[in-house]
């Protein structure tokens, strides 16, 4: 399992090297967005793809 100085240091590599501060903070926000979905998926389970479709219903509007 990678730490958070690793995860941090892989971004830094793939950003290009005129962003900004901002861009950074950006990016690190959407990781640990991400970690947190991808554990409380695993911790409480996934919601089946028919039920998304099924609930999502009731707001699109045609």
């Amino acid at each position: 399992m990678n730490t958070a100085k690793d995860e941090v240091q892989s971004l830094l590599k793939r950003l290009p090297d005129n962003c900004t501060i901002e861009d950074i903070q950006y990016h690190l926000y959407v990781i640990e967005k991400i970690n947190k979905g991808l554990k409380r998926a695993a911790s409480e389970g996934e919601i089946p793809h028919g039920t998304v479709e099924q609930r999502l219903s009731k707001w699109i509007t045609d």
